[in-house]
């Protein structure tokens, strides 16, 4: 990975002195980076696409930055390790920047922590890149209840670079009936034999939803699509199958997929795979103890690589179908949603799953999450119903990611 840092230094700029004067914090990026130090009077020499931020090597340099404020990579952030009086040339440029309502960061601290920063730094901005040119099918049309969950096409495209592009129901429904007994018996048998158990659901169920899987993993490859959402009540009455399967072995393969034609969840879940390279679990809350600051979530698919084992199950609104319920190891979680018309706001705190639950009142895969963050946003001030839980920590990444893309976060 290349990092080009832009120099910043007042008096004759030497390469080598610069070098020296901050090796410490040099050496450390090495660790990580290609790195390469540019004067920013050279800053045009940089190629367009690669990795860059400002270097505020010393005091004095406030007015060279104002003069040359367009080179600057956007988002605005300052690197500087403090030493020549470097931290103080920040501040002045900081609020210079802010008075003119522009956002600006600065990266300072320990050596060790500021090349953490970084390396997120440009976690997040290889993310949004890789954003770019994304293409999200709608299968079908959102679920009517999904009231607060829409997003503005060409909004989100301008904002994020992905587009959601519309794919007829019956386009999957023509593709599940082209597949034969032979592309699907083999892999149904498989799936079958990885399973803890098999409860409500019959061989033929199982059959039919791996022929939806196949269908739907067809139409994918034909549209080119990264990631997908389905509107699987839809193909319920027609197909007489649900998408629960399908959509936990798309997530299993790298595929996100969501549920119910949630528009906002789908791009939460294509975040975190190129963010963080994880499927999430897309859930409903379906209830909040906020004496214990806890929340239940609850769906009828998760991704198999999430659980420890896993129960074949029956689909819990309409007992039907096939459902799969997760048993997911207790551990530190991520809980995570992008949301607003535009994606333009976003929740996240970190927590730990604390327990699976069973209830018969619930979808199948249960789990109880001890939040960070107060529970009472869900019912305050929530960003809709669906949320993303992610296995780890990832907050900060998160956060870094977020903030980069001006984000508003949603607080109770």
């Amino acid at each position: 990975m290349n990092l080009y840092l832009i120099i910043f230094t007042a008096g004759t700029y030497k390469v080598e002195q610069v070098y020296e004067k901050h090796k410490d914090l040099f050496v450390e990026l090495e660790k990580h980076f290609t790195l390469h130090l540019v004067n920013y009077t050279d800053s045009e020499s940089i190629p367009s696409h690669e990795y860059k931020m400002a270097f505020i090597a010393s005091g004095g340099v406030e007015n060279a930055v104002v003069r040359f404020f367009s080179i600057l990579p956007y988002p605005i952030t300052l690197l500087t390790d403090g030493l020549n009086n470097s931290l103080a040339a920040a501040l002045e440029i900081s609020a210079w920047i802010q008075s003119r309502d522009m956002k600006v960061k600065i990266i300072h601290g320990l050596v060790p922590d500021m090349a953490n920063q970084v390396l997120l730094h440009h976690q997040a901005f290889a993310a949004k890149r890789s954003l770019k040119k994304k293409r999200i099918g709608v299968i079908g049309t959102p679920a009517s209840w999904l009231v607060a969950s829409h997003v503005d096409y060409l909004l989100a495209g301008q904002r994020w670079g992905v587009t959601y592009t519309d794919i007829s129901i019956e386009t999957v429904e023509k593709a599940f009936h082209e597949i034969t007994e032979d592309e699907i018996g083999p892999e149904a048998s498989l799936f079958a034999h990885r399973a803890k158990g098999i409860q409500e659901a019959t061989p033929e169920e199982l059959l039919r939803a791996m022929r939806l899987y196949k269908a739907i993993r067809r139409v994918c490859k034909e549209e080119n699509l990264d990631a997908l959402t389905l509107s699987c009540f839809s193909l319920i009455q027609s197909l007489k199958t649900t998408g629960c399967l399908a959509l936990s072995l798309l997530n299993d393969e790298g595929i996100p997929a969501g549920c119910e034609g949630d528009l906002q969840s789908i791009m939460t879940l294509l975040m975190v795979k190129e963010l963080i390279g994880k499927p999430g679990f897309m859930a409903n809350p379906s209830f909040v103890d906020l004496d214990r600051n806890e929340v239940l979530l609850a769906h009828c698919s998760i991704p198999t690589k999430m659980a420890e084992e896993f129960i074949i199950r029956n689909h819990f609104e309409t007992e039907s179908g096939i459902a799969i319920q997760g048993i997911v190891h207790p551990g530190e979680v991520t809980l995570f949603k992008c949301g607003g018309e535009c994606l333009d706001e976003y929740y996240l705190s970190s927590g730990h799953c604390i327990e699976n639950t069973n209830m018969v009142t619930c979808c199948r895969t249960q789990l109880k999450v001890r939040l960070d963050k107060p529970a009472d946003y869900f019912l305050h001030n929530p960003l809709g119903n669906h949320h993303i839980l992610i296995q780890g920590n990832y907050t900060d990444l998160i956060q870094e990611f977020m903030q980069q893309n001006r984000c508003k976060p949603r607080i109770d």
